[in-house]
């Protein structure tokens, strides 16, 4: 392994999504990753489909939500809820650099899997907590959901049509917003953290909350309202801070809009034939064009429907405008900058089947990415890591899968 975490252990205790997105990427840099998952069962997601990868019998395998989050780690199906497990899980903590947990707080105290645990036997360990809604707080107990987190975090209230447009209502972003964010979040907190232990030889806890994320991430909408003292609502594709920043009919579909200073715009405003805008008192400065949001963008909604396109992104492209179509996902994939880049992966699990995936986007230029071990099988680590691990005899790993303590 080449990567900048090469010789770190991670345990990773979590499931769904927002922990393993963290530990997922943990792996892409180079640590050893050993996901626990009850035996028989594994990770919720495993199920999460259609669709679903062939195995090499022809049945269903895992499903493509698990493959998305769990690549270049080893599966270890432990049962946790039996004595004898628990001691298993202790030992692989003993032993590792980070553990990753997302139960609810509180909920791997009972099986002796908590911080205050494990801290005395292993001082240097990291352990990040990741729940809904924190450690403390009235909501602490309860459990989080991205969808839920979405709109309670606020950032549904600005996604979305505006009100008195068709579709109008609150919408979630297209995919798991909150526990991405938040996985990312995890993802910081423990390298900072590494980087204590590396100064001073202390572990530490890292407690990590889905709405705390989700509002730490509302950035300027957050301080439109903080400074402005003016509640921010749904303008659909439209910038609350800049204008014109949004989409536009075209011939044949719709382009995406960035002009950000007032040279583009009067450049925009030159080719789309309109030149006079430019020198408007009203529209000349970006100000003045969110001010007067509502006068200016119907002047530009006729002009921008009578050429294609790719004809204005090549228009636009040429004065330095930024500008873009709206891909599809079969699109992106099939975008000449993203095959150059390489964000598409594909790996081979050990029994054969191909696995694709998207590669991660940090590019180091002297510690590479290895993408070399595809999403596991359930298990697929278990007599592994047990042996090499903890040391572990072929006579001992069959007396624990007889009684039922690993699968």
């Amino acid at each position: 392994m080449t990567g900048p975490l090469t010789g770190l252990r991670v345990l990773d205790l979590s499931r769904v999504l927002a922990g393993p997105w963290a530990t997922q990427i943990l792996a892409d840099f180079g640590a050893e990753v050993i996901k626990i998952e009850k035996p028989g069962e594994g990770d919720d997601t495993r199920g999460w489909g259609p669709p679903f990868i062939t195995n090499p019998d022809g049945t269903k395998g895992d499903a493509a939500y698990f493959l998305s989050t769990n690549r270049g780690k080893w599966s270890v199906a432990i049962d946790m809820a039996t004595a004898e497990g628990q001691k298993l899980i202790r030992d692989l903590a003993a032993t590792s650099d980070i553990v990753l947990e997302n139960f609810k707080v509180g909920g791997l105290k009972k099986y002796g899997l908590d911080y205050e645990s494990l801290k005395p036997l292993n001082p240097r360990l990291i352990y990040c907590s990741l729940t809904g809604f924190g450690q403390n707080g009235p909501y602490a107990q309860r459990a989080g959901y991205d969808f839920m987190i979405q709109g309670m975090g606020g950032i549904m209230s600005v996604t979305g049509q505006p009100d008195g447009a068709a579709g109008a209502e609150p919408m979630k972003i297209g995919v798991a917003f909150a526990d991405i964010f938040t996985g990312l979040y995890c993802t910081i907190g423990i390298q900072a953290a590494l980087y204590h232990r590396e100064r001073t030889g202390e572990g530490q806890y890292i407690d990590v909350a889905l709405l705390d994320s989700q509002v730490g991430v509302l950035a300027n909408q957050a301080l439109n309202y903080l400074v402005g003292g003016k509640v921010p609502s749904r303008l659909g594709n439209a910038h609350p801070n800049i204008v014109p920043y949004q989409t536009f009919e075209t011939k044949d579909g719709y382009i995406i809009m960035a002009v950000a200073t007032d040279r583009q715009f009067k450049e925009y405003c030159a080719i789309i034939g309109l030149a006079p805008l430019a020198e408007d008192e009203r529209f000349r400065q970006n100000r003045g064009r969110v001010i007067h949001r509502a006068e200016l963008i119907p002047l530009l909604v006729p002009p921008m429907k009578s050429r294609s396109t790719a004809e204005w992104v090549e228009a636009f492209e040429s004065a330095a405008i930024p500008c873009g179509p709206i891909n599809s996902i079969d699109q992106v994939f099939a975008n000449e900058q993203v095959l150059a880049r390489g964000l598409q992966i594909g790996l081979t699990r050990d029994d054969g089947v191909q696995v694709p995936g998207v590669a991660n986007p940090i590019v180091f230029s002297d510690t590479p990415i290895e993408y070399d071990k595809a999403p596991p099988r359930l298990g697929d680590g278990t007599d592994k890591v047990l042996t090499e691990a903890l040391g572990l005899t072929p006579e001992e790993i069959a007396r624990l899968r007889t009684a039922g303590v690993i699968g």
